[in-house]
């Protein structure tokens, strides 16, 4: 089968996979969103679908639920480690606004909500190791540390080893090695990182670095494994899992910043040689190879839907923006439709509780969706959204003079400007495009009322990724109040297309 990379087009960060027999799963990072720590699987590496979500909700506090001016935003669940021990599937990641390491587990991984343990320290983007029968986590940002933990890898282990293993270099270098990945192998621990340095000592790019030692606690030697962007300047392809299928061969799935779109892996072969992993074909990821296991398909990423159900359950490539508030949606108040309704204030879209997200893909998304406005009640604003911290949103606000079709984007000072447009009725089709292609990172707004004539409304949107949001741009559908609690927007027929439109 024929490989193109980046075998995604969508944002996955931060991969971890598993194998189990001829099936692999994957676990990436969704920081606030909620279902968190989505679970994707595959039958070949290529073709992945979304099967469950390790928590439905992280911590239902001030920060989750959007209250008293905290959020999760840039924080949340990251950089996870998935692996099966001992009869059970495990998944560990560090939530920073917590202050907690959380260890997921389950016996079911295609089964949303598993049960987990809480550590009260914070062990920064770890790895499960397991060496001598025992189990560790190995951990950190330039001061790489080892914890153990218990067997059943509920907590750490009293009188264990916790120590610091090494510390990775600190002069030019704009990011330490940190994004741990374990694996033994032929009798050697590797630890395999991605690090960043500056062009003073390299390429000005994140590459991958792997360090090995046939002893736990060392000493260690490493070696760059891979430093490459495929042309995309700067933006160099690193952190990510080794993978061993059931035949023995081997590669390795890393992702790229790609801009607003997000960061997406790609996947390439991956060789032993001297008993150092060799990535990439010739030191460069290659654009295609071949890999020889069977194609299958799988469901996409982003989708169209309609609406119409006969339960409150949403697909599963649909994520809430923080906790959402099950009492302020429903696909039953009226059938065919999605009703939001507003139950807590928001001055803006960043504090908008149930707002509904799905991911944008390159290198472009249409998305279109028909709301009735008829429920709004003075300062609801209720449509679609571009959303990352650079937001753009376009949909109906009730002021006290009537409604209006309002376009709102938020500039890089955090500024809103608004451009509106007058409106008398209630139905109205949205739209927002974006571009990805070539990095162009622009999106356009428009609305209609017959679904014929397309006004577009306000500035094309320059799309910026920015850390304090941390990922990529992703469609939403927000309703949220200004002023009183109760009013509510319908949707239906939310559409997706992945061609340009003019």
């Amino acid at each position: 089968m024929k490989i193109n990379n980046p075998i995604f087009k969508v944002d996955m960060p931060d991969p971890d996979v598993l194998r189990r027999g001829d099936i692999y799963y994957m676990v990436s990072t969704t920081m606030f969103y909620m279902p968190g720590a989505v679970i994707l699987k595959s039958g070949n590496l290529v073709n992945w679908e979304i099967v469950s979500y390790v928590f439905d909700t992280l911590e239902n506090n001030d920060i989750y639920q959007m209250k008293n001016g905290k959020n999760a935003y840039g924080k949340g669940q990251w950089a996870t480690s998935l692996t099966f021990w001992r009869g059970r599937y495990y998944a560990c990641f560090v939530c920073h606004d917590m202050g907690k390491t959380y260890i997921y587990h389950t016996d079911d991984i295609e089964q949303s909500g598993w049960e987990r343990f809480v550590i009260e320290e914070v062990f920064h983007d770890m790895s499960f190791l397991f060496w001598g029968n025992a189990a560790y986590l190995v951990y950190g940002n330039g001061e790489i540390g080892i914890v153990q933990l218990e067997d059943d890898l509920s907590g750490v282990k009293e009188n264990g080893i916790r120590q610091i293993l090494f510390e990775t270099p600190r002069e030019g270098m704009n990011l330490r090695c940190e994004g741990c990945r374990a694996y033994v192998r032929n009798g050697y621990i590797y630890l395999s990182f991605i690090d960043g340095p500056s062009k003073r000592v390299g390429n000005g790019r994140r590459r991958q670095v792997c360090y090995r030692s046939k002893k736990l606690l060392g000493p260690y030697e490493s070696r760059i494994i891979l430093d490459d962007d495929m042309g995309l300047e700067g933006r160099g392809i690193a952190q990510g899992p080794f993978i061993e299928t059931k035949e023995g061969e081997w590669y390795a799935m890393l992702f790229q910043d790609r801009g607003a779109v997000g960061r997406i892996p790609f996947l390439m072969p991956m060789k032993w040689v001297e008993d150092w992993p060799v990535l990439g074909v010739g030191g460069k990821v290659p654009e295609t190879f071949e890999i020889p296991l069977p194609s299958h398909t799988a469901k996409p990423f982003v989708i169209s839907d309609t609406f119409g159900h006969e339960e409150n359950r949403l697909a599963k490539e649909w994520q809430w923006n923080h906790n959402p508030m099950p009492d302020c949606w429903s696909f039953l108040q009226r059938p065919g439709y999605l009703r939001l309704t507003t139950g807590q204030l928001a001055d803006n879209l960043m504090e908008a509780r149930n707002t509904l997200t799905q991911r944008t893909q390159e290198p472009y998304s249409v998305f279109q969706v028909e709301m009735d406005a008829a429920g709004l009640r003075v300062g609801d604003f209720a449509g679609l959204c571009a959303f990352q911290s650079k937001y753009g949103q376009i949909g109906v606000r009730r002021d006290a003079d009537g409604k209006k079709v309002v376009v709102l984007q938020r500039d890089d000072n955090k500024n809103l400007r608004e451009t509106v447009a007058a409106f008398s009725g209630n139905t109205i089709y949205l739209k927002i495009t974006f571009d990805f292609a070539n990095q162009a990172d622009l999106a356009e707004f428009y609305y209609s009322t017959d679904q014929r004539i397309w006004i577009k409304l306000g500035d094309t949107l320059h799309m910026v990724y920015t850390l304090d949001v941390f990922v990529g741009y992703r469609i939403g559908l927000f309703c949220y109040a200004a002023r009183e609690l109760g009013g509510y927007a319908d949707f239906r027929d939310f559409l997706f297309s992945e061609e340009k439109r003019e």
